[in-house]
């Protein structure tokens, strides 16, 4: 039944039988049971404390070199196998690469001593050496996304392993420009956020806080998908995929203290990446070590890691086969729609050994 209103000429009637309809179908998303996430076949091929080596099988092999996953210590790597048909793996898979994959876990209050020397060089390496005698191949191709592309970057600078190619996405590089409120960035740099003081109460950076942080980012776009519920809920299809955007963007980990100090200080506050400063252990992650091939992806409308951030890497390394691309898509949609699959997977083909 839809009710006149003095403001019809500037609004139209409300009809409250279709709203009723509309917020009973938001009220039903909201309390569904969560969606199931990892579709993909994979077995364990490697476990060290809370993190695991997952291979997912070619359906049939192509390529003789595997791909190897590494994605960010900020949130869960599932977004990378979301659901079927639109799964970053499974399109790789079906492409016809072996895929590596480390998961790095959910670290406990006993992890806060784990630092970044620690997660590449006891983690990250050996993970490597491990996916490389699995599948039987000599060198690897090694993709990182988001803040995962920043750790195999600094991984790829100092490996004694083969990484034949590197291709990172999203990737913050040069930290010289932080996306986030200004007060944030200028207390990080000027020294007026103590984050020394804060690892050493809390230990392990609380997932709560974690989600707080990407909430104050990237606000109003992170409440804007209610919204967009709201107005869709009636669309089988957009509900399925939103369900599953928001138990990955509900779904934070905690952050190892000692990993977030050396992320907050020798990279946010000392840029030492761009600078050739950082130091891993006793190594020098310096990026001009890297000589292999570098494929290098950012997203036009990607609010937390804008473009600034990542092209410094093309000048930096050393390969001489180096490609720059430019998609339509967004920080997460890159890898949420399985386009990183297609972006990959033109690149990487003739970079891969075909058989």
């Amino acid at each position: 039944m839809a009710v006149e209103s003095p403001f019809t000429d500037l609004f139209p009637p409300l009809d409250y039988e279709k709203e009723m309809k509309r917020w009973k179908q938001v009220y039903k998303v909201l309390n569904e049971p969560e969606p199931k996430i990892g579709h993909t076949p994979r077995t364990e091929v490697w476990r060290k404390n809370k993190s695991v080596l997952w291979h997912y099988p070619a359906k049939q092999k192509k390529y003789g070199i595997p791909l190897f996953f590494v994605y960010s210590l900020f949130n869960k790597p599932y977004i990378l196998d979301i659901a079927p048909k639109s799964s970053v793996i499974e399109g790789l898979t079906n492409r016809g690469y072996d895929v590596y994959l480390l998961d790095w876990g959910t670290p406990g209050y006993e992890d806060k001593n784990i630092g970044l020397d620690t997660y590449i060089q006891k983690y990250l390496r050996t993970a490597v050496k491990r996916a490389i005698r699995h599948s039987g191949a000599e060198e690897l191709t090694l993709v990182g996304y988001c803040l995962g592309g920043t750790i195999a970057s600094i991984y790829a600078s100092i490996a004694e392993e083969n990484i034949k190619n590197l291709i990172v996405a999203t990737v913050p590089i040069d930290f010289s420009t932080l996306v986030g409120p200004d007060k944030w960035a200028e207390g990080l740099k000027d020294g007026d956020f103590n984050v020394d003081r804060f690892i050493d109460v809390y230990g392990v950076i609380p997932a709560s806080y974690v989600e707080a942080m990407f909430r104050a980012v990237s606000a109003p776009v992170y409440f804007s998908h209610y919204t967009m519920l709201l107005n869709r809920a009636h669309d089988p299809k957009y509900v399925d995929k939103w369900r599953r955007m928001n138990k990955w963007t509900t779904d934070q980990v905690p952050f190892a203290g000692e990993a977030f100090r050396q992320l907050a200080n020798d990279l946010f506050k000392g840029n030492k990446l761009v600078k050739g400063e950082l130091m891993i252990g006793n190594k020098n992650a310096d990026l001009k070590n890297i000589k292999s091939n570098l494929f290098v992806i950012s997203s036009t409308n990607d609010n937390l890691v804008l473009e600034p951030q990542s092209l410094p890497i093309m000048d930096l390394v050393s390969s001489e086969d180096k490609t720059y691309k430019l998609v339509e898509a967004g920080h997460v949609s890159l890898a949420l729609t399985g386009l990183f699959a297609v972006v990959v997977d033109e690149w990487a083909s003739a970079r891969s050994n075909p058989l």
